[in-house]
């Protein structure tokens, strides 16, 4: 499966300890902002790319909180170098 540079990015900040923090309208996902482990906002995440990385089942919510990285998610991640 081919991943984009800006879902590996996500996927990358999931895998560490992040979250998508998902807002509803009703029935429907109006807006999304993806969270790192430290509690910063990561730009670049659209509905479209929540939708994208939902629908391969690489992120899962569990009772309705935020969205987190699934064991196949963590099989596709790819290691990158972490500057801490």
């Amino acid at each position: 499966m081919n991943i984009s540079k800006s879902e590996q990015r996500i996927l990358h900040a999931l895998a560490q300890g992040g979250a998508i923090r998902h807002l509803r309208d009703g029935r429907h996902i109006v807006a999304v902002e993806c969270v790192t482990r430290e509690g910063y906002l990561l730009s670049g995440v659209s509905l479209d790319l929540f939708a994208r990385l939902r629908r391969r089942g690489l992120i899962v919510s569990r009772g309705g909180g935020p969205y987190r990285i699934s064991a196949k998610g963590l099989l596709f991640v790819r290691a990158q170098a972490n500057n801490r």
